[in-house]
């Protein structure tokens, strides 16, 4: 009996995991009106009785959803970063992962999801927004200020600028598609939308 209580946290979590999982996709493709915990269940190969004793209904599902999301959201935000070296080069990898990390389908999907439902879950829907924003722009800040102190760069504030180079990455490679149902896609590729970024926001804050 003691050796099974011990097997029982893994088996839970990982029941929990694969309800998240099937969940996210049920909530995306079909909204949270729309999404039932049946097709859910059935999906994941457990019972609806199973969910219910993990979650207390549906909004608890759905808000379980959106911060497992958003722990997905942090590991993936650890690779947009800064390197040492030229001004040229620290801008490049933190755009290009930017980049890469905003083209991401997944993020558009939880995103329209979010968007979707912030009315009903308000709480949960700033939560999410404000995490990716403060990581971000940290990020980017702190490098911007550190290049101004070895004069490479100037600026009056780094807010307007960080701003400015993320809302050229931002525009094509997340908005266009995100308000177009990816009807649109950027015909540029993802990388060479990272270094023309990069070459506006240096001919303007160079020196």
């Amino acid at each position: 009996m003691h050796a099974l209580a011990e097997q029982d946290p893994p088996i839970h979590d990982a029941k929990r995991e694969v309800i998240l999982r099937h969940a996210r996709r049920a909530f995306t493709a079909e909204g949270y009106t729309g999404a039932r915990i049946e097709p859910i269940a059935r999906d994941a190969g457990v019972s609806t009785a199973t969910i219910y004793a993990l979650f207390d209904g549906k909004e608890e599902l759905f808000a379980a959803v959106i911060e497992d999301s958003a722990i997905e959201f942090t590991r993936l935000m650890g690779h947009v970063r800064t390197t040492s070296g030229p001004a040229r080069e620290r801008l490049m990898c933190f755009a290009t992962t930017y980049a890469a990390f905003m083209a991401d389908p997944f993020i558009r999907a939880v995103f329209r999801l979010v968007m979707a439902e912030r009315r009903r879950f308000q709480e949960v829907a700033m939560k999410f927004f404000d995490r990716g924003k403060a990581d971000f722009g940290k990020v980017l800040i702190d490098a911007l200020n550190e290049m101004v102190e070895t004069g490479e760069l100037r600026f009056e504030r780094a807010s307007w600028a960080a701003g400015q180079l993320m809302g050229m990455i931002e525009h094509p490679v997340f908005f266009m598609p995100l308000v177009t149902g990816d009807e649109v896609m950027p015909v540029r590729a993802v990388d060479q939308i990272a270094n023309d970024a990069v070459e506006t926001f240096l001919a303007r804050y160079g020196v």
